[in-house]
This record gives structure tokens, C-alpha cells and sequence, in this order.
């Protein structure tokens, strides 16, 4: 399917914030929302008088991801999309950490990726790891590498930077999970925080089958954390859910 290309200038953040320039190609379609609150923003679900309360009263976005936001919702595999209000938890966590250097794992349109950058000082950077490039485009603090994550993420262990990141978020292929969060542990430094999307995988969690890896794995990537002495850990039911691993 052809892609439409979406001009650099549509999504430029403000000089003030030292944002860069996003570009990213997107499809044309309609959204199908999962029973949760997931997609390119809880607010785009209807008949949530009280959770429409909470964003109107909770969400401080930056022009330029709503700009996105609005952009990706077009897109058929929209629900990909890391909730807005999810984006500003985690954001709001790198602030509190100081954060400098981030790692994501699944990039898709880049919405979480440039809400991270944002939050990052000037000297920070997020390495961004995706195997398509139709789906992400990103400049100045963002580092992105079309390559397999887990490639990216020896690449970085090679060169000396276990340890040195602040912040990882995985949400990419379901089974390999449990790869990209024992070499994240090693690339983030003690006090770091790594977040783990789709830890609830649409409520197929409740009873695995045999026949869904995907499930299979996230199921047990679940009990595995839970008993992981090397972390603290809070499962929040946020989206379609989100781990948040705080590293001893």
C-alpha cells in the first residue's frame, strides 16, 4: 500500500523547546480501538465522560505531539500508538530521574520517541530502535537505528555504554521480550527505569493459549518481573498496560 509522505514542517516543535524536525509516512485509514484505553489517545474513545475528565484535566500536550497524535490516528494500526497520557507518564518519570540518555524499542510514528526527546536536556539523546523506516523518521537528540533491536542494543553494550542510560521503553515484537529487557538491565544504570508496554496484551493474558506465542510470551515475561529481586516493579493498568521496572 502507498505511503503519504508528511512534510518535516507539519510536526517541527518550537525553537525554545530545542525540539527537531519529525517526518513519517502514514496510511490512510480508520482506527478500531481495543476495549481498553489504548490508541493515539484515550479521548479518542467515546462514552467516557470520566476518563475524558481526567485528560481534559491531566494533559499537557505539546502542540507538536497533538499534531502527530491527530496524524497517526488516520493510520490503520493506529492503536500501536502509545497512549498520550501514558507518553506523559513516562515522560514526566524521565524528568524526575534527570534523565539524559533513553532507549525505545518500537518506534512506529515516532509519537513517544519525540515526547521523550523533549523532556531530554539539550546534550541528551534517545537511541530509537525499529526495523521499518516507513514508520519513523526523527532528528537532532534522537539517534535512530533501522536495524533488529537486539543488534542495536550489543552495539551499544560493545561500546562501552552498559550502564549509562536513564530510561529504556520496550514495545516491540512480543517474543522477544525478554531479550530486549535483560540487555536493557545492563544499559541502564542503577536507579534507572524501564517501561514495558503491553503487559496485559488486550486481556489475553487472563488464559494464554497454547497456540499464541505472543501471548505465551508476554505471559511469562510477566512472571518472570514479578519475581526479578534486581528490580522494583509497579504493573499499571494504563492503555493496554505498562510495567514500570525500577533497577536496584
Amino acid at each position: 500500500m502507498p505511503f503519504l509522505n508528511i512534510s518535516k514542517e507539519t510536526v517541527i516543535g518550537t525553537a525554545a523547546l530545542g525540539v527537531a524536525a519529525f517526518a513519517t509516512g502514514l496510511l490512510v485509514g480508520k482506527c478500531c480501538l481495543f476495549m481498553q484505553v489504548t490508541g493515539p489517545c484515550s479521548n479518542a474513545i467515546k462514552g467516557h465522560p470520566l476518563l475524558q475528565y481526567v485528560l481534559d484535566h491531566s494533559l499537557r500536550e505539546h502542540p507538536v505531539l497533538k499534531k502527530l497524535r491527530l496524524l497517526t490516528a488516520d493510520h490503520p494500526q493506529c492503536r500501536m500508538m502509545v497512549p498520550c497520557e501514558q507518553a506523559q507518564l513516562m515522560a514526566n518519570l524521565a524528568r524526575l530521574i534527570k534523565a539524559k540518555k533513553a532507549i525505545e524499542i518500537g518506534v512506529y510514528t515516532g509519537y513517544n520517541t519525540l515526547n521523550m526527546a523533549l523532556v531530554l536536556p539539550d546534550d541528551g539523546k534517545v537511541v530509537a530502535c525499529d526495523i521499518n523506516e516507513n514508520f519513523a523518521g526523527v532528528e537532532y537528540k534522537i539517534d535512530l537505528r533501522i536495524k533488529p533491536a537486539t543488534q542495536t542494543l550489543d552495539e551499544l553494550l560493545t561500546d562501552g555504554e552498559a550502564g549509562t542510560y536513564d530510561f529504556a521503553f520496550i514495545d516491540a515484537d512480543k517474543e522477544n521480550y525478554n531479550e530486549y529487557y535483560e540487555k536493557c538491565l545492563r544499559l541502564v544504570r542503577k536507579g534507572g527505569i524501564i517501561a514495558i508496554d503491553n503487559v496485559l496484551w488486550y486481556g489475553k493474558v487472563l488464559k494464554p493459549r497454547k497456540d499464541d506465542p505472543e501471548t505465551q510470551s508476554i505471559h511469562h515475561f510477566n512472571e518472570k518481573i514479578f519475581r526479578d529481586a534486581r528490580v522494583n516493579i509497579s504493573m499499571i493498568p494504563m492503555g493496554d498496560g505498562v510495567t514500570f521496572a525500577f533497577k536496584l
